[in-house]
């Protein structure tokens, strides 16, 4: 059995980050964070050690767009979650792997086969 893969969750929602960092620990990954607010995703994306990262797009204090042009910019693959679906997302970022919210672990499951394939 391999290394499992870690994922990164950025996530302003307490309970949200918890029911996220349940569902991938049942499908065997581990997790990074979470990061509560957009500077510590910041500092956590700056450190690495991790394969992927879910971001949620608003978070309390501002957007994670700048988090995932770091991680573009590192070469680490990751994913919006938004309830506003793809039409939600910055012009920038219009090509992003979208997690739809509310979203159940099928669903988590399938949108991280299709980052990391």
């Amino acid at each position: 059995m391999g290394v499992a893969r870690r994922i990164l969750i950025v996530e302003d929602e307490p309970i949200v980050a918890i029911a996220l960092q349940d569902m991938l620990e049942d499908l065997g990954y581990e997790v990074a964070g979470p990061a509560f607010r957009v500077a510590a995703a910041l500092a956590l994306a700056g450190e690495g050690g991790f394969d992927a990262a879910i971001l949620d797009v608003n978070m309390g204090d501002g957007e994670s767009y700048c988090v995932a042009d770091r991680l573009k910019a590192a070469g680490i693959p990751y994913l919006f979650a938004t309830g506003y679906g793809r039409e939600g997302l910055a012009a920038g970022h219009a090509d992003a792997v979208v997690l739809r919210k509310p979203y159940r672990e099928t669903d988590v499951a399938a949108a991280l086969q299709a980052l990391l394939g």
